[in-house]
């Protein structure tokens, strides 16, 4: 009787089993992929990081029609959430216009402190239609949410907003040493781009939670646009 494998020697096979040739690939070992996962609120980063100084020098000034705006829709959204909850809560699910209205006005704040904060350049619309900014935010439709978590919605979601006011502070500190280096520059560093991206992500899915367009609590890891890289599964 063969031994077994050790340091280079080889396997004698039992009866009726089958023993790769030397140099043959492993089936059981072989290197996969695993999918990445995704947030149902995801982030779509297109920006090209250039900045027109004009535009960043006068930018507070700017988005002041904005800030009005955003104010006016904020307080509607106060008076129309508890019959969302409400309808939420019942029917175990956001009604599809209703889900549709909430992702406007959560998309709509995503491309105001975009531009706020220094993250793109565009002037943004006032109606957060998808596809019509350069960070734009992906909302997955709408879906089945247990009644016990939006009957605790609130208290589920302070963890969130706790760590959401704590990017709310780094957000400010990107877009402070942002409007110095655009308005030298011309354009936004990679890499403040980027965190102050991930930085309006996790607002942006956190708010997304509170207000029921998804059951999913948000994630810390997925970097700027919220879908974790592929995993390598052996």
């Amino acid at each position: 009787m063969q031994p077994d494998r050790v340091e280079g020697y080889p396997v004698e096979a039992e009866p009726g089993e089958v023993v790769p040739a030397e140099g043959d690939a492993v089936e059981d070992f072989a290197v996969a992929a695993v999918p990445a996962l995704s947030h149902p609120l995801r982030l779509r980063v297109e920006d090209d990081l250039r900045r027109s100084r004009l535009s960043v020098l006068l930018r507070l000034v700017l988005v002041l029609p904005q800030v009005v705006w955003a104010v006016i829709w904020a307080n509607a959204m106060l008076w129309l959430v508890p019959f969302l909850w409400l309808a939420t809560l019942f029917s175990g699910r956001l009604e599809e216009d209703a889900h549709r209205f909430v992702a406007r006005w959560v998309r709509y704040n995503v491309h105001l402190n975009a531009y706020l904060y220094l993250l793109a350049n565009p002037y943004p619309r006032f109606f957060g239609r998808p596809h019509e900014y350069p960070l734009d935010l992906e909302v997955a439709d709408s879906a089945p949410q247990s009644r016990w978590s939006v009957g605790l919605r609130l208290l589920l979601a302070i963890p969130a907003l706790i760590f959401a006011s704590v990017v709310a502070s780094i957000l400010f500190a990107v877009a402070f040493l942002g409007w110095f280096t655009a308005l030298a520059l011309g354009r936004m560093p990679r890499g403040m781009r980027d965190l102050g991206a991930y930085c309006l992500r996790y607002q942006a899915q956190t708010y997304g939670y509170l207000f029921l367009l998804t059951p999913r609590y948000p994630t810390i890891g997925g970097g700027a646009t919220g879908i974790d890289p592929p995993a390598t599964r052996y």
